[in-house]
């Protein structure tokens, strides 16, 4: 009897011990879920302004579930370098996209390439943009540039010779994207992992939504941004021009105030002028733009069942994000390019019911470029050595990272292209942001007077001066105050410097190439 006694009490201990170990796991199934243009202030779980019209429930349950980062950010803020950042794990002057003509090659596919190895299959369906064939996938479907979003085209890998490869479509491409991958999903061979990047064309601008969304939200108002009306000191001679000479040539805007481009101008008649002129349209641009994430977020809901009815639930890692943020009318700005805040932060949220502890967020500071690195992690793999990102794959384990990065390095360089915004780069710490925009160097040199997207815009040629922003986001996390030239600041500044010098060296980031250029930064560096 004692003998029983003993091995009933040994075996429960055994089974105990055991429970408190990871899952021994088989490799999982990878989505990573990408919107365009999708920022995090329009997503519930996030908790921003717009968080109690509910626009993403379906997301907002993911990140319930899984894990979210509230410190992700993109390195270069328009659609083609971001997307070259997440498939290359490399920053823009090294894997060569730096604007939105630039194209990947298939020997830089190097995600889908890490992923093969391990023994994955390997697909993209949705937005590409990155010109060239992505031949490297096992199977893809992808639109044509931006693509359209009703009665899209894409072109599908095994229907002919790219780009002439091409199958139409009817209907609304959130829909018809999420029907694609569902298709994949139920067919894919299941004797091996999958990885798929499902990625919608919505809710990038011009915002074109499925017709039964027309209704959704019409009698809501929606909450307005503090800086839309109002915003004394924010800015620089660089983005505002001395005594505000600028003011109505940089950045496009909401109200009225950029005599190029504005959504008063696109939306409401000449009848209509001044702050009430701006809530209207700030009101129409939100509400299409949000209509087009109400798409996206059903569409998610359609996809998260079909994997639940397929029993891949628990062990498919599901990763959402975008290919950078949006300016909803902060600053009285719309698009990205920004190194603000809106537009250069990501949302990421991982989810895996058998793999990732619910329920939690981080604020440990990534980038676009540690994106592959992780999911190769997640694969079994381990991060080359020609990527610059890092794997992040502890925090979700919920284990501290070593050796990680204190700030994030970003740059734009397309000046004054489509949204008159001055090309820039800078750094972000948890608590602090330096940006220095180098003015109009590129206007004067042969890349840029032979730059297609040079000649078709009116006030390119508009000289912006070389400044310095620097914002306290720890008190001022809307970046109302440029405190640049506040002494309180000075060693913080001279330290961002440093660390700014030495992440544009170690990342191959530098502008040894263009003398000129490198002649004003070394001019202005301590102005």
């Amino acid at each position: 009897m004692k003998k029983n006694i003993f091995f009933l009490l040994a075996s429960a201990c055994l089974l105990y011990l055991s429970s408190c170990q990871p899952k021994k796991q088989q490799q999982p199934n990878i989505i990573f879920i990408m919107s365009d243009d999708h920022t995090s202030q329009a997503i519930g779980a996030y908790g921003g302004r717009l968080a109690k019209l509910n626009p993403t429930p379906n997301i907002d349950k993911l990140a319930e579930n899984g894990l979210l980062f509230k410190n992700s950010f993109c390195t270069n803020s328009i659609c083609t370098p971001s997307r070259a950042c997440i498939i290359t794990g490399q920053y823009s002057q090294t894997n060569g996209v730096l604007d939105l003509d630039g194209k990947l090659p298939k020997d830089k596919h190097y995600l889908p390439q890490e992923l093969k190895k391990l023994g994955y299959s390997t697909a993209i369906i949705g937005k590409w943009h990155l010109a060239e064939e992505p031949s490297s996938f096992d199977f893809y479907k992808v639109l044509p540039y931006q693509g359209k979003y009703f009665d899209p085209e894409f072109q599908e890998k095994g229907k002919g010779e790219w780009p002439n490869n091409l199958v139409q479509h009817k209907g609304h491409s959130t829909d018809i994207i999420t029907e694609e991958s569902i298709n994949y999903i139920k067919e894919v061979d299941k004797s091996k992992p999958f990885f798929l990047m499902h990625h919608y064309k919505a809710p990038h601008d011009m915002f074109e939504y499925a017709p039964r969304y027309s209704s959704y939200l019409q009698d809501t108002v929606i909450p307005e941004p503090e800086s839309l009306y109002d915003q004394p000191y924010f800015g620089s001679i660089a983005t505002r021009g001395i005594n505000d000479s600028l003011k109505n040539h940089i950045g496009t805007s909401i109200s009225n105030r950029n005599k190029h481009r504005n959504y008063v101008q696109y939306y409401l008649k000449d009848s209509i002028s001044g702050d009430t002129a701006t809530h209207l349209a700030y009101q129409h641009y939100l509400k299409d733009y949000l209509r087009c994430v109400k798409g996206v977020d059903d569409n998610l809901g359609r996809l998260f069942t079909t994997l639940k009815e397929e029993g891949l639930w628990d062990n498919t890692i599901i990763i959402y994000t975008a290919d950078q943020g949006m300016m909803l009318g902060e600053h009285d700005l719309q698009d990205k390019r920004w190194i603000y805040e809106e537009s250069m932060r990501m949302p990421f949220i991982v989810h895996c019911p058998d793999m990732i502890a619910p329920g939690r967020t981080t604020d440990l500071l990534i980038n676009n470029t540690d994106f592959a690195p992780t999911i190769i992690s997640l694969a079994g793999g381990t991060t080359p050595d020609y990527m610059q990102g890092k794997s992040f794959i502890h925090t979700l384990w919920n284990k501290p990272e070593e050796n990680w990065r204190t700030a994030t390095y970003y740059r734009y360089w397309m000046h004054i292209i489509h949204h008159y915004v001055p090309a820039h780069f800078g750094i972000r710490s948890k608590e602090h942001k330096l940006i220095f925009y180098y003015g109009s160097f590129w206007r004067d040199t042969t890349e840029y007077k032979n730059y297609f997207w040079a000649n078709m815009y009116e006030g390119i040629d508009v000289n912006t001066p070389p400044a310095w922003e620097f914002y306290d986001l720890k008190n001022d996390p809307h970046e109302l105050k440029n405190e640049y030239n506040n002494p309180k600041y000075k060693d913080i500044i001279a330290q961002l410097k440093e660390e700014l010098k030495k992440q544009r060296i170690e990342l191959n980031e530098t502008d040894e190439a263009f003398p000129k250029l490198q002649a004003i930064i070394e001019e202005n560096w301590n102005n």
